[in-house]
């Protein structure tokens, strides 16, 4: 019986270490327009899917039954996916539902109009190239725009080490409009060209700012996962170890978490930049150390 089994494998997911999951990361698709070529994802236009919206909204019931406090829907280009919206509407109440997008959907009104009739409780824009300074005006544009629509809204910000003037003005730009520390995230570039934790504060100002929690230490964290659009799971977005889950439940994904490792996901060259700050270098570059 499917209650039985579900039981079994919350049991085995209890023997296997205990933790308890609060915030879960779903990749809705594959797909994506823009199809940026650092996309840990790999996400391009005919990318795939193997999620249904209603096996999702009943996964992320399940979750929030379980005590998963907040969800929130990536990609690919969550937009981009179908059936996106009546998720969103489904669950709301249910769990604390957010949305990342990179903004280009955004263009078409209805589109707009759609996510704002299913509100979700936040929506964040990226910036991935903030060195073009028409992307980084379109995403403030339409940040303001979701906010005019009673949509809380604020803005990722990718920053590569190689390009960290160009972050610095956009921050600039971001802090000008309105959108201060506490609505916008800097993401660091993972794989290549990564900057460390004293070129993001640069890039921040001296301020405080937020970021992932890897940023000084690479480890997983208990509270957080990220599910892959081919339903894997993992401890963090980046990692390369994953695993499928049996069914989409919460008693699969404890149960697919147990004992599953990270890998780290690399990017940074030399550690020059750590040793000038007084940083270790051991903790940025990640070697023996495990993610989120």
């Amino acid at each position: 019986m499917p209650g039985e089994e579900d039981a079994e494998l919350t049991r085995s997911a209890e023997m296997a270490g205990a933790f308890e999951v609060e915030r879960v990361s779903i990749e809705l698709t594959q797909r994506c327009k823009k199809a940026c070529w650092f996309c840990y994802n790999e996400s391009h236009p005919k990318g795939g899917t193997e999620f249904r919206p209603n096996e999702v909204m009943a996964f992320v019931r399940d979750l929030a039954a379980h005590g998963v406090r907040a969800v929130s829907f990536g990609g690919g280009e969550p937009l981009e996916y179908e059936g996106v919206f009546d998720i969103l509407h489904e669950l709301r109440g249910i769990i604390f539902r957010s949305l990342t997008t990179n903004g280009l959907p955004l263009r078409d009104e209805r589109v707009v109009a759609a996510l704002a009739a299913a509100a979700p409780d936040k929506a964040h824009i990226s910036i991935h190239f903030p060195n073009r300074k028409s992307e980084v005006l379109r995403v403030i544009s339409q940040v303001a725009m979701l906010q005019a629509h009673g949509i809380r809204s604020g803005v990722n910000l990718l920053v590569a080490r190689s390009s960290l003037g160009a972050a610095r003005d956009a921050v600039m730009c971001l802090d000008e409009a309105g959108i201060g520390p506490d609505r916008r995230v800097l993401l660091p570039m993972r794989g290549r060209d990564t900057p460390c934790a004293a070129e993001l504060a640069q890039v921040a100002g001296g301020s405080m700012f937020q970021s992932m929690t890897c940023l000084l230490n690479c480890g997983k964290s208990p509270r957080f996962c990220a599910i892959g659009w081919d339903k894997s799971v993992a401890w963090c977005s980046y990692t390369s170890e994953r695993r499928p889950l049996e069914s989409l439940t919460y008693a699969a994904l404890t149960t697919a978490l147990a004992n599953l490792g990270v890998t780290f996901c690399g990017g940074i060259d030399d550690t020059d930049t750590f040793i000038r700050y007084g940083l270790s270098s051991r903790t940025q570059h990640g070697r023996d150390l495990v993610r989120r």
